[in-house]
């Protein structure tokens, strides 16, 4: 549990990195389209009027853009012909874009994935970006701001927060995200992380620490 803790602190804190970038505007060296021969970009996303606006803007962009509504069919396209570029909304009505996400980094490790979602938490961007992706936008977003997100320079680091996360908000994220894995469920996260439920019910019901 302590090792996992302590990888998860890792993850934490290179995902709040990419959450930092976004909310404080930074500059990030940006690379060009015409980098890339392979311009393909799939948009996984089921909310129809924002991905036909966000694919008809990305096509003006330059990319060639594959349109998908569903986990199925994201699937489908990243087994059959894994794009090179890819959006993707976290939740579906048919599931989870994580799981899109991951197939993608299996069989294009290359790919330059944004995860996007309306539910925005520091466990979420962790998962995104522990399972390939490069950055993590909140709704709402336009097309410049994922443009810039698929074409950041790898080498280019955001600067230290100024307000970096407490170690007292790093454990109540991990708590949470134990919590709801376990699907809220307070006894099986009291045993999972081998504490008291009361203790544990006392820390479910504080707001997050600063």
């Amino acid at each position: 549990m302590l090792e996992s803790f302590i990888e998860w602190v890792e993850i934490a804190i290179r995902g709040h990195i990419y959450v930092c970038m976004r909310k404080t505007n930074l500059q990030a060296a940006q690379l060009k389209l015409s980098d890339f021969q392979d311009k393909s970009l799939l948009i996984l996303d089921d909310d129809d009027p924002l991905r036909g606006r966000l694919s008809r803007a990305m096509e003006k962009k330059g990319f060639v853009v594959k349109e998908a509504k569903s986990v199925a069919e994201g699937l489908d396209i990243v087994r059959k012909s894994p794009p090179n570029f890819a959006v993707v909304d976290l939740r579906l009505e048919d599931g989870n874009g994580l799981d899109v996400i991951k197939e993608l980094s299996k069989n294009k490790s290359d790919s330059r994935i944004v995860m996007l979602t309306g539910y925005g938490n520091l466990p979420t961007a962790v998962a995104a970006v522990k399972a390939g992706a490069i950055d993590y936008i909140a709704k709402p977003v336009d097309a410049d701001d994922v443009e810039s997100a698929l074409l950041a320079s790898p080498e280019s680091k955001a600067k230290p927060p100024e307000n970096p996360m407490s170690a007292d908000r790093v454990k109540w994220e991990h708590i949470h995200r134990v919590f709801e894995l376990c699907n809220r469920n307070v006894s099986e996260t009291a045993r999972r992380l081998k504490m008291h439920r009361r203790t544990l019910q006392r820390i479910l019901s504080k707001r997050s620490p600063r």
